[in-house]
């Protein structure tokens, strides 16, 4: 079977795709739309973040900008809130969204969340998993080697459980998101509606890519039962 070219269980992706299609139009159209609408208090998103941080008790996490479009992330290792430039400048209710989002991660970390936690503790092995898994699927193929096979199988499952335990953290951070903005008076409640716009639409991306790893789990099995 010429799997590295196609084989009939391709057919599987086609809806993942097209969700991962429609998830990124989604959140580029919604980001956009809401960066243009400016917040009612006219605070920035560093500033956002910082009153985010403080009033939860958190003073040693650190809000920094950085280049790039939506490159904005919470990095637990060194404890900083990394807001893309504009987003960082930023006075947008998407910008606001964003900057909440990543502060929702700062405090999961910070109360000890689960998820969170269990995520940083495989994220080196999957991002192991994540490459080795293709090549030793399709060589042990090749060469006619379950054992092979096999450990590719579970090496891609790896990186499926990790999209998987990403799903809750990632909700769970744009539910404290959405908390923050509204107990701190940061977003009126025509804003608080934008806001959340702007952070479901982003959730998509994660539910498509975790579709995607199921799908491409689901394939593997199948082309190793042929």
């Amino acid at each position: 079977m010429p799997i590295m070219f196609y084989d009939p269980t391709m057919i599987l992706l086609i809806p993942a795709f097209i969700l991962a299609v429609w998830a990124q139009i989604k959140v580029k159209s919604t980001y956009r739309r809401y960066q243009k609408i400016r917040s009612a208090r006219g605070m920035n998103g560093a500033a956002v973040a910082e009153q985010i941080l403080r009033s939860n008790g958190i003073y040693d996490v650190e809000v920094e900008a950085v280049p790039g479009e939506l490159s904005d992330h919470y990095d637990p290792r060194t404890k900083k809130v990394r807001l893309s430039q504009a987003n960082y400048e930023s006075h947008s209710l998407a910008a606001l969204a964003v900057a909440a989002h990543e502060v929702g991660h700062a405090i999961q970390h910070h109360v000890g969340y689960a998820p969170l936690k269990l995520r940083h503790s495989i994220l080196p092995v999957t991002s192991f998993a994540s490459w080795a898994a293709f090549p030793l699927f399709f060589i042990g193929f090749l060469l006619s080697t379950p054992f092979l096979i096999q450990l590719g199988i579970i090496f891609f499952a790896a990186v499926v459980a990790f999209h998987v335990i990403t799903l809750p953290v990632e909700f769970n951070a744009s539910g404290r998101a959405l908390k923050q903005l509204e107990k701190n008076g940061l977003l009126t409640g025509e804003e608080i509606s934008g806001a959340r716009k702007v952070l479901t639409a982003a959730a998509l991306t994660y539910v498509a890519a975790a579709a995607m790893a199921l799908i491409q789990l689901i394939r593997l099995i199948m082309i190793s039962r042929d």
